[in-house]
């Protein structure tokens, strides 16, 4: 099955469900909302996705923490959980996804290597987040993780 037919499937079990999610998107830069609007029906359990690519989108739009950008940075997993978490509180949503990380080929480190990402997950019950490092190219990082999120979606 593909992504769109994976998608298609989630979106029906959704809107079964009546559940609705949000997306804070950083380093996908709005791939996931993108994916998610290519099928019919979305508009009824997507609420809507925040491209939140700089440090200050991030705290001025989702309430991140400039704290914890300034101590673990951007590309963390405290940051990842407060995407997550903030995006389905200010949203009203059952579910918020938030993403980020390094997709490379520039911007990495020893500490925090290209192709590091974090994706938390967040319903009322508990807000998780999960890392991934994915050898890749930009545009081979993106479906990665939208990988991640389908596979995380077919079970919410």
């Amino acid at each position: 099955m593909d992504e769109l037919e994976r998608l298609e499937t989630i979106i029906k079990d959704l809107t079964s469900k009546d559940k609705c999610l949000a997306i804070a998107e950083s380093c996908t830069g709005g791939y996931v909302s993108h994916m998610i609007t290519n099928i019919s029906g979305a508009s009824n359990v997507f609420e809507r996705g925040i491209i939140c690519y700089s440090n200050r989108s991030k705290i001025e739009l989702l309430n991140v923490d400039r704290k914890s950008i300034e101590e673990q940075g951007a590309v963390s997993e405290s940051v990842a959980n407060q995407l997550a978490h903030n995006v389905r509180i200010l949203s009203n949503t059952d579910i918020g996804i938030g993403i980020t990380g390094i997709a490379g080929p520039t911007g990495g480190t020893k500490e925090k290597p290209v192709g590091l990402v974090y994706i938390g997950f967040s319903t009322p019950q508990k807000t998780e987040v999960h890392k991934f490092e994915f050898n890749a190219d930009r545009i081979t990082f993106k479906k990665l993780v939208l990988e991640k999120i389908l596979n995380f979606l077919t079970k919410a």
